[in-house]
């Protein structure tokens, strides 16, 4: 380890390429000197096109002789397990999966939200929270202690009143997504917020599903690795009901969540590019403990 440096967001999805460009490159310049290998992995790069036009306004940028740009959720894989391949799936503000095959064989999800299938992420969890907590409050829906803790949670009596604030812009709708944790935490007395958390196990189960099934490994020894603040939150809830499904989609198939942020996976993706051995890796994985 030749440096670490931190810097904030850099999101192509939220800045634009150029602008997450201009948070790495401050990034760059406090390492200092040209890299060997650059291997960028971020949230929001989900198409190949996406990671090409990255790719080539980085490279404009004169930082490395070799870039590499592939979504994060590559990152969590590699950060969770030492086989080289298998299945992560990263539920922080949206969800996401990717799966590799033994043979090198790739496996991804668009990751556009609703638009394409996807439900699970922190904003969808805090959006289904609003829903039921509206429901309760007129009686469409059953009673639940989130009729009260969600609108709580932003200073608001009730929860039309939040809907409200959201509707006009007082509050960002991105906001939602901290009402994920409240659901967490309520699943052991709340019946109604029990019921999404299942629904998020049942929709990462779906999502391995899909993946070794597509790549044709559900009968293979394959980490699965849970990545991203929801499924690293240590809900016994939905870690158990994870564990459930996926033990159902093939015995070999091995949950693990991750111990390690994503950044240390896209280290050792740069280490096994320059060759480096064990040694190297473990050195890396002890810099940055879980």
């Amino acid at each position: 380890m030749l440096g670490t440096v931190r810097g904030p967001g850099s999101s192509p999805h939220r800045l634009g390429v150029e602008g997450s460009l201009d948070v790495l490159q401050a990034l760059v310049e406090k390492l200092g000197g040209e890299l060997d290998l650059a291997v960028l992995l971020l949230a929001a790069v989900d198409f190949p096109d996406e990671e090409a036009a990255y790719r080539e306004a980085a490279e404009r940028r004169g930082w490395a002789a070799e870039t590499v740009v592939g979504n994060d959720t590559f990152a969590v894989l590699r950060a969770g397990t030492e086989h080289g391949f298998g299945v992560a799936v990263t539920c922080g503000a949206g969800i996401n999966c990717v799966g590799v095959a033994p043979d090198g064989r790739t496996m991804r999800f668009p990751s556009l939200g609703m638009l394409s299938g996807d439900w699970g992420g922190g904003g969808d969890v805090g959006a289904e929270a609003l829903y039921v907590a509206a429901r309760s409050e007129d009686g469409r829906g059953p009673k639940t202690i989130l009729e009260r803790r969600v609108p709580e949670h932003f200073g608001f009596t009730t929860a039309i009143e939040l809907a409200r604030a959201l509707i006009d812009g007082t509050l960002r709708q991105e906001r939602l997504a901290e009402l994920a944790p409240l659901v967490l935490a309520a699943v052991e007395e709340d019946s109604v917020a029990a019921a999404i958390v299942d629904r998020l196990a049942d929709e990462v189960v779906a999502m391995v599903r899909a993946t070794v099934t597509r790549l044709g490994i559900a009968a293979e020894a394959v980490d699965v690795v849970l990545g991203g603040g929801l499924l690293q939150a240590g809900n016994e809830r939905l870690l158990g009901g994870i564990v459930r499904g996926v033990r159902e989609l093939g015995p070999l198939l091995a949950v693990h969540v991750a111990s390690h942020p994503p950044v240390v996976g896209a280290a050792l993706i740069a280490l096994d590019r320059v060759g480096a051995g064990p040694a190297a890796q473990a050195r890396l994985r002890a810099a940055f403990p879980g």
